[in-house]
């Protein structure tokens, strides 16, 4: 059945365009360095305008994951996380945060889990969304039915290398935003965003209304920048999870690491606001 509430991915983005503002789209990884305090990063993100917030589920063999990601995956493995941990902590956080929450999962742990049931969960847990970056269009039917069925966004990506007829494939098996890929490769810090990315979201655009938001290598309020220029929104996961990995090399206490997190976001959001429209 599917639900008749308005998707708040949808809704948040919404609202960002309409005040012609660029979006920030933080991502943390689930669980890292506990849910306590991923749940602070949450919140704290929330209440600086982020509309939509990217939580990785951990997993050991994760393809489009660079190594910052991939550390903190293993560092949140070591100590048994589970998927049902994500879901609690998006349980922990959906009552007190207005964005939109989407989850970027490998289909390897939703198969497991069982696709339907997956859904179902998410939607009662508080998601709004998923992003499976290994599901290939050709086979996101069934994807994009359980998660519509349940009310949630199907979000799929689209590299700087797809053609014009996996675009069209892929736009048609997405809802709620289009995650264009910057670079080719995994995440990561990068120096710049590419030059290529103005035609790249174009031809996005020709393609599909939803909105467009630009992910992979975008790490630096000029990068933040430069995509919201072209694009609705830009994603931002390395840059954000590096500074986490780097307090707790430190020794920083999770307050510490929380307030350098915020202060980077804040930084971000600062660009994103100041692009003419």
């Amino acid at each position: 059945m599917v639900h008749s509430k308005t998707n708040r991915v949808v809704a948040r983005l919404a609202e960002k365009a309409q005040a012609k503002v660029g979006a920030v789209l933080p991502y943390f990884t689930a669980g890292y360095p506990d849910n306590a305090t991923a749940a602070e990063f949450i919140r704290r993100a929330d209440a600086l305008g982020a509309p939509v917030i990217e939580i990785g589920v951990p997993y050991s063999d994760s393809i489009a994951d660079g190594p910052v990601i991939q550390d903190s995956f293993n560092y949140v493995l070591a100590r048994s996380y589970r998927l049902d941990d994500a879901f609690d902590l998006v349980r922990q956080v959906r009552e007190s945060v207005t964005c939109g929450l989407v989850a970027m999962v490998s289909f390897s742990i939703v198969h497991r889990y069982g696709l339907d049931r997956f859904m179902r969960v998410a939607c009662a847990a508080g998601l709004d969304g998923v992003i499976l970056p290994d599901v290939p269009a050709e086979e996101a039917a069934a994807t994009l039915h359980a998660a519509t069925s349940a009310n949630l966004c199907h979000i799929g990506l689209i590299a700087p290398t797809t053609c014009e007829t996996r675009t069209k494939a892929i736009a048609r098996t997405s809802t709620g935003f289009i995650y264009q890929i910057a670079v080719s490769g995994t995440t990561g810090e990068r120096a710049m965003v590419a030059d290529a990315l103005s035609s790249e979201v174009a031809a996005v655009r020709r393609v599909s209304n939803l909105p467009v938001c630009v992910g992979f290598g975008v790490s630096r309020p000029e990068h933040v920048r430069s995509v919201c220029k072209v694009a609705d929104g830009a994603i931002v996961g390395s840059g954000i999870v590096r500074r986490i990995g780097d307090g707790i090399e430190a020794g920083a206490d999770h307050a510490q690491i929380a307030d350098s997190v915020s202060a980077f976001i804040g930084t971000l959001t600062e660009a994103a606001a100041t692009v003419e429209s």
